[in-house]
């Protein structure tokens, strides 16, 4: 089992819409950067645990655990010329995009980056290193398992 911490604006797609959502699963969809594509598309696994993360907002931090629910297939949004996801290179034919599905299972207190840069055992963790603007990121199971102690 792997672990990973997902970005997710709360204007687009917050824990509390996805835990209203049927299932509780949302398509990750949107993601355009090659390493965080990469990530779902050859590492992520069903089960896999995530540390739901919301950012580009007010107070930004991790907000709710989930689970990989569905392997990558291509993101629908590529396709979609209203999208803001729109890829004009992208074909049914040659996908350049895919997502997993997510899988809400509770939503948290909110851990805010400071109170995780106060953590000793945290100080390796991806989302931390200086530069980091990846909107997905692998977490160690030792981080994974000393943020569930935090919440």
């Amino acid at each position: 089992m792997a672990y990973w911490l997902m970005k997710s604006e709360p204007s687009e797609v917050s824990i509390d819409d996805v835990l209203r959502m049927p299932g509780k699963r949302v398509p990750w969809f949107g993601v355009r950067n090659y390493q965080a594509r990469n990530f779902m598309m050859r590492d992520m696994k069903k089960k896999d645990g995530v540390l739901f993360y919301h950012s580009t907002c007010a107070e930004p931090g991790i907000v709710g655990i989930a689970e990989v629910s569905g392997l990558a297939i291509p993101d629908e949004t590529q396709f979609d010329a209203t999208s803001k996801y729109f890829d004009p290179k992208a074909t049914r034919e040659s996908p350049r995009w895919f997502n997993v599905e997510i899988k809400a299972l509770k939503k948290t207190r909110l851990i805010s980056l400071a109170e995780l840069r106060e953590r000793p055992a945290l100080s390796e963790m991806k989302l931390l290193a200086r530069g980091n603007r990846l909107s997905i990121t692998p977490v160690m199971e030792k981080e994974w398992t000393a943020i569930l102690k935090m919440i």
